[in-house]
């Protein structure tokens, strides 16, 4: 059963910026492999794990494809870094698959909840790098009012600091759905 609000919040992220997809789907997948370590122990356990750390691996291996494309703008030095990344996830995804431990899966959950993070773009822990992101919001938002920009309110929407948050409520949201 779909709600309304989980309906709309599912609209706001088919209408995000592809960065903020693929932060909700880093997440969405640390929280479900999470998800899994914490199942008792047992058959089951192992099998959800297992089937987890593929469906990883593979949204890894579509980045992986994503950032060979020659249309990728993603500077090349952060390129090279995930690449090198997606490597080790390669590596470390061969040996949960071989042998199923929580433990061994725990690095996989920190590096897609760094990476998403990231890709949703926190605000700095300083204050005052916090204070100007919220005034670059404000004005963004004063001069998408002004002219009546819809793109420049996206904009605003997706760099605001509180940006993080509406992106933890949509990642709720669609997993309520799936419920």
């Amino acid at each position: 059963m779909t709600t309304p609000y989980a309906s709309q919040q599912r609209q706001a992220l088919n209408n995000a910026p592809p960065q903020a997809a693929e932060a909700w789907a880093m997440i969405e997948m640390a929280r479900r492999l999470d998800d899994a370590t914490k199942m008792e122990a047992g058959p089951e356990r192992d099998e959800a794990l297992r089937d987890m750390v593929r469906r990883n691996w593979r949204m890894w291996t579509i980045l992986q494809a994503s950032l060979v494309d020659p249309e990728n703008t993603a500077p090349a030095e952060i390129r090279q870094n995930l690449l090198s990344l997606s490597n080790f996830i390669d590596k470390r995804s061969v040996e949960c698959l071989s042998d199923i431990d929580p433990a061994k899966v725990a690095v996989l959950i920190n590096i897609n909840r760094q990476i998403g993070a990231g890709l949703m773009g926190n605000p700095s822990d300083d204050p005052e790098e916090a204070k100007r992101l919220r005034e670059d919001a404000a004005a963004r938002e004063a001069a998408s009012q002004a002219t009546g920009d819809k793109t420049a309110a996206d904009d605003r929407t997706a760099a605001s600091p509180d940006g993080a948050e509406g992106a933890a409520t949509r990642a709720n949201a669609t997993t309520d759905t799936e419920a």
